[in-house]
């Protein structure tokens, strides 16, 4: 295969690899039985005026199984998060100290674990639509290299087939990940 070609399909394989990493990353946001710093990844805080990260305004820890401890770095802060918190997704309550927020992870009910696992599945289809459009625009671009001259007929139907190949093999780690999310959230 031309090194055109060659250049497109590790471009392909690298964007789609992105893809699945940012899937894991997700499904590392969407709670189980356990408490994580990871579920709170999601949540943006509004810090005068500013929509911030709330990794950027506090360390957030996991001082036991089932808590989190969250210590802001500006105490002024800590209305801001709280309203925060409890406007996400996330479900938890927080309650403060004054100086630390702590969130108690309760035990998950058979409807909020299929309720997560509809999530997680959303969140896998998001992943899989990224990599059918990636797929999507490399097949564009061969077909424009094809039509300009620069490559045969042939050669682009080899890049769709190791274009497909690559495709099915990202998608399959999607599912491999979802597969686990899934008996994770069910785990009792």
């Amino acid at each position: 295969m031309s090194e055109i070609i060659d250049e497109l399909l590790k471009d392909a394989d690298e964007r789609m690899s992105k893809s699945v990493d940012a899937t894991r990353h997700e499904f590392g946001s969407v709670r189980t039985g356990r408490a994580s710093p990871a579920l709170l990844d999601r949540i943006s805080v509004d810090y005068y005026g500013v929509s911030t990260q709330l990794k950027q305004l506090a360390t957030i820890t996991a001082p036991e199984p089932r808590m989190l401890a969250i210590q802001p770095y500006d105490r002024s802060s800590i209305k801001a998060i709280e309203r925060a918190i409890l406007e996400s997704d996330v479900g938890l309550t927080p309650s403060n100290d004054g100086n630390l927020i702590r969130l108690v992870v309760p035990e998950l009910t058979e409807d909020r674990r299929r309720q997560l696992v509809k999530v997680v599945r959303g969140i896998a289809e998001e992943g899989r639509v990224a990599i059918r459009n990636i797929r999507r625009d490399v097949l564009g671009d061969l077909r424009e290299l094809k039509e300009a001259g620069e490559t045969g007929s042939d050669e682009e139907h080899r890049a769709e087939v190791e274009l497909q190949k690559l495709t099915d093999a990202r998608i399959g780690e999607l599912e491999e990940l979802l597969k686990h999310k899934e008996e994770e959230i069910l785990e009792v």
